[in-house]
């Protein structure tokens, strides 16, 4: 595995990002877990994203998604299930996101483009193992729906669950419990201690408490900033989340890799200036990249 390798995967993710995110903030999937019987935006988040996995309990989604607060994800599951069934929400969540791909790709959903798109997205994802990767596994046990752009985001959602369960594993490899991951990701200058505790429902003292663990470690100094050790780790992680997530890119093969890029910038961009995405946001992506890299 060389740094360009990991470099192509952490490219594709940034370009993707935007098509697969459309399923948690568009208006257009709120709505349809409202008609559902589901109550807020949480509860209609962990039961989108979980629903693949059929009526999780709340601690297996806790594991899998991994960063969230135990006590937040139980608030929302196994709830949910009473409401609606995992394949009711599995029906509105690909409504939803038709709706809103339509909304905000006006004619860009049909044509040559589209159709190349998400040919390759597709060949991407059947191309990356789900061996140990539960989240992937389960989107792509998933059958394809027919139009282009559902099949582009259904790709773009299956890589992202790929990378993430890939992450998922670099953090445990690192020692790092879920809301450490959070304290280093903070340092490291991503998303604020703010947006993560009110995000992620974190309390001040099991922040300070991570601190205090990581500081044992010698990877935070007394002021919470990283040591030297410290910054290494968390550099450590996101290198191994690239490399554990450029499998399926070099099995796709770079010129098609970067032939897909081509084609989702615009589209990433389409969807970026409807203001949909929230900026700044609790995964430390710049959306910008999402048109740049």
């Amino acid at each position: 595995m060389t740094e360009n390798d990991a470099a192509l995967a952490r490219r594709m993710w940034r370009v993707l990002e935007p098509i697969h995110a459309v399923t948690y903030f568009a208006t257009e999937t709120r709505q349809a877990t409202d008609a559902l019987g589901l109550r807020g935006g949480w509860m209609s988040y962990f039961a989108c994203r979980s629903a693949p996995l059929g009526a999780a309990s709340p601690e297996l989604v806790t594991a899998v998604f991994y960063n969230f607060h135990p006590a937040m994800v139980a608030r929302a599951i196994p709830d949910a299930w009473s409401y609606a069934s995992p394949e009711a929400v599995l029906d509105a969540r690909l409504s939803a996101v038709d709706t809103a791909l339509r909304r905000m790709l006006g004619a860009a959903v049909e044509g040559d483009d589209m159709a190349e798109a998400a040919e390759l997205a597709r060949r991407a994802a059947e191309l990356a193992s789900t061996v140990g990767r539960p989240l992937a596994a389960a989107n792509a046990a998933l059958p394809w729906p027919e139009p282009p752009h559902l099949v582009l985001w259904s790709a773009t959602t299956r890589l992202r669950e790929h990378r993430g369960d890939g992450h998922v594993a670099a953090l445990v490899t690192a020692g790092l419990d879920p809301c450490q991951a959070h304290v280093t990701i903070a340092a490291a200058g991503g998303p604020p201690k703010e947006m993560l505790l009110f995000s992620r429902k974190w309390s001040e003292q099991e922040w300070a408490d991570a601190e205090r663990r990581l500081a044992d470690r010698g990877l935070l100094d007394e002021s919470g900033a990283f040591t030297p050790a410290g910054a290494a780790l968390r550099a450590d992680v996101e290198r191994r989340t690239d490399e554990l997530a450029a499998q399926p890119w070099l099995a796709l093969g770079r010129a098609d890799a970067d032939r897909l890029a081509e084609l989702a910038r615009p589209l990433a961009g389409r969807i970026l200036a409807t203001g949909a995405l929230p900026v700044p946001n609790p995964m430390g992506l710049d959306w910008s990249d999402a048109t740049t890299a």
